[in-house]
């Protein structure tokens, strides 16, 4: 039976074909986020829901991330020592000599101090929305309500490990640290469109600025690229030979050379300006080692058990803290930028 809607003169109401049509997508916005949906006596609810999906990557393959180091501090204080002893020869000693004064050695020390952002969100529920979600049969709202937190809170941690927060100097990522030996003349456009001879001119120099930067002290063993660059790398490094794709050259050139054959060339989307918001494509060039580049989160995502003042409103939290990423050993990142 269908319900007819009368004016004050007990006339009925009836919607020319546009009144309709503004008053399905009304009534279709009023319904686009919530459990109360429009069905007929033909229509079936399926049960299977089809959920958000995000840009989502493994930090831990990227950077080194510590867990619970320093739970509930303000800051996080890392020693870094260093060789202080003059020149090797001046230890030379002369036997039968006057050798009573000898040379010495020496050591000094600094400290890097990075802060601790703290972090919290809590959600709500009445008993009326948990009632009403429970009829339609399909929707958990407690916890589409926790995962939405959750998404919150390791969408927000990927952000921060690639980009930092924005506008907190104090809080960076891997793609925006400062003080990092920032090259934007050796790349003119994306490693997938180079021709052969730039190819291997690219190979034959990359390793050695990094090397030369850290004045040959260490190795990279990670190499990030924009994800817009990196899924042209399936491509043949030559026309004359497609013996080997671009990604295959890259890797046997860095594995080889740095003796790793662990070595990673990886994409990220947070390279590319489009998500970035930055002018220009980022390359890094770094060694993934904890003592020289480090993320900490002192306490991961926690939950708080729901409870209820009066019965009918119920709440919880969501707390955790994190830091930014801290490269403590800055000469074995090396950045490389081309504006498209």
């Amino acid at each position: 039976m269908r319900l007819k809607l009368k004016n004050a003169k007990g006339e009925e109401i009836k919607l020319n074909a546009r009144e309709q049509l503004i008053a399905n997508f009304n009534m279709r916005h009023a319904n686009a986020l919530g459990f109360e949906i429009d069905i007929t006596t033909l229509t079936t609810v399926v049960k299977e829901i089809t959920e958000q999906k995000f840009y989502e990557v493994a930090i831990a393959d990227y950077i080194p991330v510590k867990v619970g180091n320093g739970a509930f501090a303000t800051n996080l204080i890392t020693y870094r020592s260093y060789q202080l002893s003059n020149n090797f020869a001046d230890g030379i000693i002369d036997t039968g000599g006057n050798n009573g004064r000898l040379a010495t050695a020496n050591a000094g020390v600094d400290s890097v101090s990075v802060r601790i952002k703290n972090w919290a969100k809590g959600v709500g529920w009445s008993l009326f929305e948990l009632e009403q979600a429970a009829r339609s049969g399909s929707w958990d709202l407690v916890s589409a309500l926790e995962e939405s937190r959750k998404t919150n809170w390791d969408l927000g941690i990927q952000r921060v490990a690639f980009l930092g927060l924005d506008g907190d100097p104090t809080c960076l990522g891997l793609f925006t640290q400062s003080g990092i030996t920032t090259n934007t003349t050796f790349m003119s456009g994306p490693i997938s469109g180079m021709a052969p001879p730039d190819l291997k001119y690219f190979c034959q120099n990359i390793l050695n600025l990094y090397r030369s930067n850290c004045a040959r002290t260490a190795w990279p063993t990670h190499f990030v690229i924009p994800e817009s660059d990196f899924l042209g790398l399936a491509s043949a490094s030559s026309p004359d030979f497609p013996i080997k794709s671009t990604l295959q050259l890259l890797e046997e050139t860095f594995q080889t050379m740095c003796n790793n054959k662990n070595f990673k060339i990886l994409p990220s989307a947070y390279a590319d300006t489009a998500q970035s918001g930055q002018t220009y494509q980022e390359y890094v060039l770094y060694n993934s080692n904890p003592r020289s580049l480090r993320m900490d989160i002192p306490v991961d995502y926690t939950s708080t058990i729901a409870n209820s003042i009066d019965g009918f409103s119920y709440q919880n939290a969501a707390y955790g803290q994190f830091t930014g990423v801290q490269a403590y050993r800055p000469l074995e990142m090396y950045y490389l930028r081309y504006t498209p």
